[in-house]
């Protein structure tokens, strides 16, 4: 989005601040902000990085508070169960998610980039400050970078480099129980390697790539390789309230020794170039709205400290819109932004039914395959079933299934104990037998009812196969498998 006061040719869209126009990679030293957004921002990480360090290993009701078993369809959403046969309200939540994403990035920009994003978080709140800590300011490793290589570089060099490995294993370990879960994370820990080869291997490859991304690919990450920063950023309108630099304040810029030296007036910029170097991207936000912020709010901090250390009012850079800069007040919310937010209290409110509706015990009931119908007894005929039944709660829970038509027959469970045990998913087979009066050709309907303690709970709708009916539904010949 272009200002009207900016310049003519906005020669800096012309190539990545992290890139120099030769292609090689653009080293960036961020300085260290400090500030009340700062300040905020950890506080948010702090809580952040507790929630994801301990969800998996914090359990509800028998149960992880978090846990996306992806491979097996099993999710554990804030101590809910989802199994296979809930995936449609798994996939809503995602949807509802990605449209609170969405309509989030419309109203306040990329929040979720600079403030909730998992990169940015581990980034600038724990491999960035380790760095501070170890090798010093950014100036301080600047220096270094660009002096000689002697034996003290070699030293700090080393044990950033050894903290970060061991730190990224850490990480991978945390993010493996997230899939598998606790149990089998200790298991693969404590077991000898060779017992759980692919599930070292997965931690020592999700190791690597994490050292990667936070020792050598950093920012890149986000500029080079998330969607996320180009498929939002085309959401953002002039409505949209985002890290903005106010020029009709600021322009033109000029330095304070200029201007005690009888310059001409100038903004309020006094062009310290303080908002750059704290950029983790390395962009000037001055030069208006770009792809590479992620609205960390960085230089907002560091030009409130310049301000008020030259007596100027705070603010020059701060979260507002384009349409608050330069045309003053207006309304904050677009149509877009008020569809945006139809849509996702239409899924929030289906997602509630659907778990409202949701039976505590879910029992599916499907045809044995490869299998038609058998003789029992005299005047009899049986089908087998494939039973599986889910209990969503945490207690044992007992239960039976009963044939409610055809009249007189009876349902009998093989190899099925008479409950299902917490947040388990039992299965096993079941004998179906119909009197052949009560058969109706070669296909009868079936009506069975799943019954608990508190009575019937569910029932089901399917097919009884039976031989081919002759005279009013009498077998005219020997039935058989």
């Amino acid at each position: 989005m272009k200002a009207p006061l900016a310049e003519e040719h906005d020669t800096f869209r012309n190539e990545l601040a992290s890139v120099g126009r030769d292609g090689r990679r653009r080293w960036i030293y961020a300085r260290q902000p400090h500030g009340r957004l700062y300040t905020a921002r950890t506080a948010v990480a702090v809580v952040l990085l507790a929630f994801l360090f301990l969800a998996p290993f914090v359990t509800v009701g028998g149960q992880p508070l978090m846990r996306l078993d992806v491979l097996h369809r099993h999710f554990v959403l804030l101590g809910v169960v989802f199994w296979p046969q809930d995936f449609h309200i798994v996939v809503l939540i995602a949807l509802t998610v990605l449209v609170t994403l969405m309509i989030s990035t419309v109203v306040v920009g990329r929040i979720w980039c600079g403030w909730l994003c998992p990169q940015t978080i581990f980034m600038e709140m724990v491999f960035r400050r380790l760095e501070y800590f170890i090798e010093g300011s950014a100036e301080q490793q600047l220096r270094r970078h660009r002096g000689p290589f002697s034996k003290a570089v070699l030293m700090r060099k080393g044990a950033k480099h050894a903290i970060f490995l061991a730190l990224s294993f850490v990480i991978a370990n945390v993010f493996l129980a997230w899939v598998i879960g606790a149990p089998a994370l200790l298991a693969i820990v404590t077991d000898p390697p060779r017992a759980h080869l692919p599930g070292l291997m997965a931690i020592l490859i999700f190791s690597g790539v994490f050292y990667a991304v936070f020792a050598r690919f950093r920012e890149q990450a986000c500029v080079l390789a998330c969607p996320y920063g180009r498929v939002m950023s085309a959401l953002i309108d002039s409505r949209t309230v985002t890290v903005t630099y106010d020029r009709t304040r600021g322009e033109p810029r000029a330095r304070l020794a200029l201007v005690a030296q009888g310059g001409p007036r100038s903004g309020d910029c006094i062009d310290c170039h303080q908002c750059v170097t704290v950029c983790p991207t390395g962009i000037d936000i001055r030069d208006g709205i770009q792809l590479e912020c992620v609205n960390c709010t960085a230089c907002i901090d560091a030009c409130n400290g310049v301000m008020q250390r030259v007596n100027r009012p705070t603010g020059l850079i701060r979260l507002t819109s384009h349409r608050r800069v330069f045309e003053g007040r207006g309304p904050w919310l677009s149509a877009r932004a008020a569809a945006y937010g139809a849509v996702l209290i239409g899924l929030v409110t289906t997602v509630i039914v659907l778990l409202a509706v949701r039976r505590p015990l879910d029992v599916l009931v499907l045809r044995q395959p490869g299998t038609l119908h058998a003789a029992v007894g005299e005047g009899a005929i049986a089908n087998f079933y494939n039973l599986q039944a889910f209990n969503r709660t945490a207690t044992a829970t007992p239960f039976a299934v009963d044939v409610v038509e055809p009249a007189g027959g009876r349902a009998t469970a093989l190899g099925l104990p008479g409950e299902v045990p917490p947040y388990a998913l039992l299965e096993g087979r079941l004998l179906v037998t119909i009197p052949m009066t009560s058969l109706h050709g070669s296909s009868t309907p079936l009506r069975l009812a799943v019954r608990t303690a508190d009575g019937v709970i569910q029932t089901i709708d399917t097919s009884f196969l039976g031989p081919a009916a002759d005279n009013g539904g009498q077998s005219g010949g020997e039935v058989g498998k």
